[in-house]
């Protein structure tokens, strides 16, 4: 159990631009509740808690000035779209106590309900108006250290992984005391990533949005989305995920390609592959992958640097069957998710995929609101499909408040929904873990042939 000791409101330490913020179709589509991560630190400097805290928050007000965005509050307008008040209502910060030593939340797994009480709590129920976009809990755990796991809670509308990565590892930055560069400062304007910004090219289907397969002979996804998931982490050495990358590029029925899979693609197939092994559905069972690829470089000209919002577009592989996945070597796969990627990674596609979602009369179709939604059959992506992420290039453990650079990173809650996310280590010897969640009555079976089959 966890307990409270204080709740701060932290507002902007100086004056900042007030008004109405244009949030972009890239943040429109995502959800509008927050995304909840954890970072585990050891106290190797005999730092103490009370005096971190207090630097957290003087520190937190100082770079508020800098990212105001995230001391206002979202509100809808007319037409059902989310906007930004910039407001400077501000940022919550807690201290917390838990009765628990660090080694018993275990490896602060997602199943485990104890994660909760390291976690701000959020009340989704109140008019978004009043919802704060960013919020973080500092918790001592019990013991004769010092550890302490940092929650931090952003909403997704505002910020994708890369900005709030910046922004936390920026605020990490001034606490330790040091100052910022000019060209670490975030870029805020978003008009350069909207629709008012870009002529009207929608020149392309864009099968990213349509419904996703069902299971043969069903009609809806109704009954899958009501079954029980599982997380797992799920580490592969650097020896191991060279031996992936080695066999998607043994290529298939003679073909080849111009450069090596990354180890996202081989990773990702051979994830996807596994899932349709441990299913064991009908060999014609159609399945597909999402993900999102950040664009940033990909547009033209290219967003600035520091660009704080989501660079991101949604992509989606051609629908394979079940049969092809299982019986073709994971290069198979790996070609899919290429070709899902490289589409949406040109300027013409992505301001395509930009205006098609401007046109949309509502967002109902295209959103969910919170973590734990999927919103009826539209975008489910369980069984038979997979959500496939790629983290590795994130720079998570320079995130270091004077405390030494985090153990443990990971995510706190995750959508009841088959997905597979790719992320570094610590250790930063080449090795990877998967963040994996998958129906709890295939989980077993998954992890039998993720393994037997490297």
């Amino acid at each position: 159990m966890a307990t409270i000791i204080a709740s701060h409101v932290v507002t902007p330490k100086e004056e900042t631009p007030k008004g109405l913020f244009c949030l972009t179709e890239s943040d429109q589509i995502n959800r509008w509740s927050h995304i909840t991560t954890i970072y585990v630190y050891k106290n190797n400097n005999n730092v103490n808690v009370n005096e971190l805290v207090q630097r957290m928050r003087d520190s937190l007000s100082q770079i508020l000035v800098h990212y105001y965005p995230l001391s206002g509050r979202l509100n809808w307008t007319k037409c059902g779209r989310l906007q930004m008040d910039c407001n400077a209502k501000g940022a919550i910060l807690i201290q917390a106590e838990s009765k628990k030593t660090m080694a018993e939340y275990g490896d602060f797994s997602p199943n485990d309900d104890a994660i909760k009480e390291l976690i701000p709590k959020l009340d989704i129920s109140q008019p978004i108006e009043e919802l704060p976009l960013f919020l973080v809990q500092v918790t001592k755990f019990h013991g004769d250290g010092n550890d302490i796991a940092i929650a931090i809670t952003i909403s997704h509308a505002i910020s994708d992984g890369i900005s709030s990565i910046h922004f936390i590892n920026s605020w990490a930055k001034l606490t330790r005391g040091d100052s910022l560069d000019p060209n670490e400062l975030p870029f805020l304007d978003r008009m350069v990533f909207t629709s008012c910004s870009l002529p009207a090219l929608q020149r392309f289907d864009h099968p990213e949005f349509n419904p996703p397969p069902l299971i043969l002979g069903r009609t809806d996804s109704s009954e899958e989305q009501k079954k029980k998931t599982r997380f797992e982490f799920l580490k592969l050495t650097a020896e191991q995920v060279h031996k992936l990358k080695q066999r998607a590029n043994t290529g298939y029925s003679g073909e080849s390609q111009e450069r090596a899979y990354s180890r996202f693609e081989a990773i990702g197939a051979h994830i996807w592959r596994c899932a349709c092994m441990a299913r064991e559905l009908d060999t014609n069972q159609p399945t597909l992958v999402k993900t999102v690829v950040d664009v940033r470089n990909k547009v033209n000209p290219p967003l600035p640097k520091n660009y704080f919002g989501n660079g991101l577009v949604t992509a989606v592989t051609a629908t394979c069957c079940v049969g092809d996945m299982i019986s073709e070597p994971v290069s198979y796969g790996a070609k899919r998710i290429r070709e899902a990627v490289e589409r949406v990674s040109n300027d013409e596609y992505i301001r395509s995929q930009l205006e098609f979602v401007a046109r949309q009369e509502t967002m109902d179709m295209l959103r969910t609101e919170s973590l734990e939604e999927c919103r009826a059959d539209y975008f489910f992506p369980g069984n038979p499909n997979i959500v496939l992420g790629c983290w590795l290039h994130l720079p998570f453990y320079e995130a270091d408040f004077g405390w030494g650079k985090p153990y443990h990173f990971g995510p706190t809650i995750v959508p009841h929904i088959d997905l597979g996310i790719l992320a570094p280590t610590p250790d930063a010897d080449g090795s990877i873990v998967i963040f994996m969640n998958f129906q709890m009555a295939h989980m077993d079976n998954f992890i039998k042939f993720f393994w037997d089959n490297l």
